[in-house]
């Protein structure tokens, strides 16, 4: 006899909408740079050009994007909800996925464009958004092995070669990821009852590799000093010379290091409570780089102001409560860890992104889940949703 499965309609609803409301805003802040690349095409210019371009195609082009990977995603989404999760609590789902995903973000950083993602032509692909739902499955296999033995070396030794593999992969080119990666392992393991003297071996451990991924990208270290001593004052005393302020302008495309975030802030106070109105936000007009990607959040303010900026925290405060939810009704370890992975993951990554545009910590590369502009990051976020579902409508 078939299980009849009952769809999580506030979580399902809540995806929805985000996702929609994420379309409006990648149109809005993505139709000035539109704009620009339509300028910019010999036709434009007075050019002979058989190039069928008019302004309305361009404009969507982006947006038009997104919606296919949108509906992708839901695709993906629909597919997996409606599979147990239970069958995924195997060792090939535990290490097959992180086998293909791991390879991939190393040959993007040597082959790929930026050392992020490789250019298919229509579509680019992110292995690094996909690296983190493999990990997710790893964990949550892992953990509920080990669960009566949480503080053994033989816990310990194996979790922190697998996370450092996967998360030193990504933080060759994406270290936003990477620190999200890290974050949803030390929530699981903490929540699981590891002890505090393992997190200081690993904090120990991770402390001179993450400075030294920082130190040798001079727009990384840029980032940083931004935030602490955007003067150079302090440096100055240490650094008379110089020196290490021509080294992080030698890596930069930009002398200011806190222009972006000098941008996104005159874009949020801008808005004021109610916005100044969708697509009639100002910052996006070239004064904010990456209007549409990862400060988005910043768009959304100026253009539809607290209102709008809250709608979208209330969104991943219901995420964050039905996921810990699960936590607590998942009748197995494996579907609790696994649903608690899956929201940390989503919103510990919101969480940075919305605190880099309000100027509460250093800039990273990194998008707003379901919001910004980004075709592997809707395809990823989509996919892990689609497991927390599964959790959910699996779990009556």
């Amino acid at each position: 006899m078939a299980v009849r499965v009952r769809t999580d309609w506030p979580l399902f609803g809540t995806t929805l909408g985000l996702v929609f409301f994420g379309l409006v805003m990648v149109y809005s802040a993505s139709s000035v740079k539109s704009i620009a690349q339509e300028l910019k095409t010999p036709s434009a210019l007075g050019l002979e050009t058989d190039l069928p371009v008019d302004l309305p195609t361009m404009l969507r082009w982006n947006t038009m994007k997104q919606i296919g990977a949108a509906v992708l995603g839901f695709l993906v989404l629909m597919r997996i909800k409606k599979i147990d999760y239970r069958g995924w609590n195997q060792s090939r789902w535990a290490f097959a996925p992180l086998g293909l995903t791991v390879p991939l973000v190393i040959a993007a950083y040597f082959f790929g464009k930026r050392h992020r993602w490789f250019d298919l032509g229509v579509f680019s692909l992110q292995p690094s958004e996909f690296a983190k739902p493999a990990l997710i499955l790893f964990l949550a296999w892992f953990i509920c092995r080990r669960l009566s033995d949480i503080n053994s070396r033989y816990t310990f030794g194996p979790a922190a070669m697998v996370i450092a593999l996967s998360a030193g992969a990504v933080l060759l080119a994406d270290l936003g990821t990477a620190f999200v990666m890290v974050g949803t392992a030390a929530a699981l393991f903490y929540v699981a009852g590891m002890e505090r003297r393992y997190f200081l071996m690993a904090g120990l451990a991770l402390i001179p590799l993450l400075g030294l991924s920082i130190l040798l990208k001079p727009y990384r270290l840029q980032r940083v000093i931004g935030y602490l001593d955007p003067d150079y004052k302090v440096i100055q005393k240490f650094d008379p010379t110089g020196r290490v302020k021509d080294y992080v302008e030698s890596g930069s495309s930009s002398r200011d290091a806190v222009y972006q975030v000098k941008q996104s802030k005159i874009a949020v106070g801008s808005g004021g409570m109610l916005g100044l109105g969708l697509m009639q936000g100002k910052q996006k007009m070239h004064y904010l780089p990456e209007a549409h990607t990862d400060f988005i959040y910043a768009v959304v303010g100026e253009e539809l102001g607290l209102w709008g900026t809250s709608a979208v925290i209330a969104g991943f405060l219901v995420l964050l409560y039905r996921g810990l939810r699960l936590f607590f009704v998942a009748p197995d370890d494996f579907g609790r860890y696994l649903a608690l992975a899956i929201t940390v993951s989503i919103v510990l990554q919101a969480l940075v992104n919305i605190s880099v545009v309000l100027d509460m910590a250093p800039t990273k590369g990194i998008p707003l889940p379901l919001i910004s502009y980004g075709g592997s990051s809707m395809l990823g976020t989509l996919l892990m949703l689609g497991m927390l579902m599964s959790v959910s409508e699996h779990s009556g």
